[in-house]
């Protein structure tokens, strides 16, 4: 997978932020902000990119997972296992974004600099398991198109 320069400088924000006192935190939140909805756009991007390289019946499998969740944990032969792995990363990832936005909601709310921290730190976990996923649906592409 290539690095993306927004998920790099926004881990690289990130990671400076976790050092941040509460002024600056109030000063500098909306570009946090900014910068981590853009790392998630790229993100966003590249998977779907990745995903449309794949042979059509790989697609199809994807698109009946993301419609009926409840067939992502069955032993459905209809389904390569490959495909359920990548949607399970998927939805790691945004099970992680998710959690990381409602901490920095919650950290704006409460003013915390402590919490802003954590979401820091979540924000970036959430962007690596989206890289990992990206990887693995990214083993799926067949070989004469990578």
């Amino acid at each position: 997978m290539r690095q993306l320069p927004e998920v790099e400088e926004a881990k690289a924000l990130m990671t400076e932020a976790t050092e941040w006192s509460v002024m600056k935190w109030l000063r500098e939140k909306k570009r946090v902000r900014k910068s981590a909805d853009r790392a998630n756009d790229a993100l966003d991007q590249l998977s779907k990119g990745t995903k449309l390289l794949w042979p059509n019946v790989l697609r199809t499998a994807y698109a009946e997972l993301a419609r009926d969740t409840s067939r992502q944990d069955t032993a459905d032969s209809e389904i390569p296992s490959a495909v359920k792995q990548v949607k399970r990363a998927d939805d790691e990832a945004l099970r992680a974004r998710i959690d990381a936005e409602s901490t920095f909601d919650e950290a704006e709310r409460q003013l915390s600099t402590s919490m802003a921290r954590e979401g820091c730190r979540k924000a970036i976990y959430s962007w690596e398991l989206h890289e990992k996923a990206i990887r693995m649906a990214e083993r799926l592409i067949p070989s004469q198109q990578k």
